[in-house]
């Protein structure tokens, strides 16, 4: 299984016919993605060069060819509009924008609307979109780094995704999923609403998480995670920013006491999550209930995603 979106979804690209909007959604559909339409206003009745039928609006879209999934790859000044568009939308459950520089009061609006919903979920903005192995993707995650296997990954950063996902498969750690929530100071999904679907989908066996400084949604995803029954692996990224100067994303800032990468491993720390001290030393110790003990290295890493793929992680014994 996957989490979010699987070989049913249908997916409407508001965009599509810019230049990102044609690139990304020729390698979204290159992966199997069914991308059934697009939307750019007053080009309605057109077709893409990859024989997408084109409509003024989602509405016309998402009736005319049931789609359930909204990708944004728009200009900042038009993405919040064209989320609550979609949002407006019934049917359409999911909705991943990529654009950044997006106002943050136009987010305020858009997350707002979004939620009062109740139904749709969004994904971004600022954000690479997500990925369910050989099934679909929406964004821009680069397919070829990604493996079939039971690693279910989220993260605020899309860079570190990439890395680090990439390291992952070269060892032998394929995922199920992959999630860019995204770095802007709004977000629609956070790490404690995806984590629950991680939870819930049996093949996914093991989560990694990788946060950054700025806000505090991983000391809120820690409460969370205390509940959890799989074992999750943590990063922080910018360990090393000044306090006080923005690195990276708009929500990458330390400012006085919160949001500061220490504090936060700390947090994950508190509730049994190992925390990596580099991208390419994941360290596992004390995962849930198990027997695990002592810090744990990348190459020890794999032999417990061995043996949670093999359901007898409890009787894992690892050498110290």
């Amino acid at each position: 299984m996957s989490i979010l979106i699987d070989e049913s979804t249908r997916v409407v690209v508001s965009g599509i016919t810019g230049r990102e909007g044609t690139f990304h959604t020729a390698q979204m559909m290159d992966y199997g993605t069914q991308v059934v339409a697009g939307v750019t206003p007053g080009k309605g009745g057109q077709t893409t060069e990859r024989g997408v039928p084109i409509f003024d609006t989602v509405a016309e879209a998402a009736q005319a060819t049931g789609a359930n999934a909204h990708f944004v790859i728009v200009p900042p000044r038009f993405a919040a509009d064209s989320i609550i568009e979609g949002a407006a939308v019934g049917g359409i459950g999911l909705i991943v924008c990529v654009s950044e520089g997006i106002p943050i009061q136009d987010m305020v609006e858009a997350v707002r609307f979004v939620k009062s919903t109740g139904t749709t979920r969004l994904i971004g903005p600022n954000c690479p979109g997500l990925l369910s192995v050989n099934k679909s993707k929406i964004g821009f995650m680069p397919a070829a780094s990604f493996s079939p296997g039971p690693v279910g990954f989220v993260s605020r950063s899309g860079t570190l995704t990439y890395e680090i996902v990439d390291s992952l498969t070269r060892a032998g750690m394929g995922q199920t999923t992959g999630v860019g929530i995204g770095g802007d100071p709004i977000l629609g999904m956070t790490f404690s609403d995806v984590l629950p679907l991680f939870e819930a989908d049996p093949e996914t066996k093991v989560v990694v998480m990788v946060g950054e400084i700025g806000g505090s949604d991983e000391e809120i995803a820690a409460e969370y995670i205390k509940s959890m029954t799989k074992p999750v692996v943590g990063f922080i990224g910018g360990r090393t920013a000044p306090p006080g100067k923005r690195m990276g994303h708009a929500g990458a800032i330390v400012s006085g006491t919160s949001g500061s990468a220490q504090g936060k491993v700390e947090a994950l720390q508190a509730v049994g999550v190992p925390v990596a001290d580099t991208t390419a030393d994941i360290r596992v110790a004390g995962l849930g209930n198990s027997a695990w003990s002592g810090r744990r290295t990348l190459s020890q890493f794999r032999q417990i995603i061995g043996a949670v793929r093999n359901n007898h992680c409890k009787e894992l014994t690892l050498a110290a």
